[in-house]
C-alpha cells in the first residue's frame, strides 16, 4: 500500500519515520509527540484532540512539511 502523509490512520511513529520532515511540526506546536512511548498506537487525529488543535489545518501543515525536499 502507498504511503500518505494524511493518512488518519497512520501511528505517528510511522509517520515520522517516514517522513522525517514532519518533525518540525510536531515540535513547532510544542507537542511531545516526538519520541513519545504512545506514538506507535496514536494517529495525528489523537494527538490533535489530546492538544485540542485542528486535525485539518495540522494535517495541512504535515503535507507541507513532507513535500519538501530533504
Amino acid at each position: 500500500a502507498h504511503l500518505r502523509v494524511d493518512d488518519p490512520d497512520m501511528p505517528l511513529a510511522d509517520l515520522m519515520a517516514a517522513w522525517p520532515s514532519t518533525i518540525e511540526v510536531f515540535l513547532r506546536h510544542r507537542m511531545l509527540c516526538v519520541g513519545c512511548r504512545v506514538a506507535p498506537f496514536h494517529t495525528v487525529v489523537d494527538a490533535c484532540a489530546a492538544y485540542g488543535l485542528s486535525p485539518e489545518m495540522f494535517l495541512a501543515e504535515l503535507r507541507a512539511a513532507a513535500a519538501r525536499p530533504r
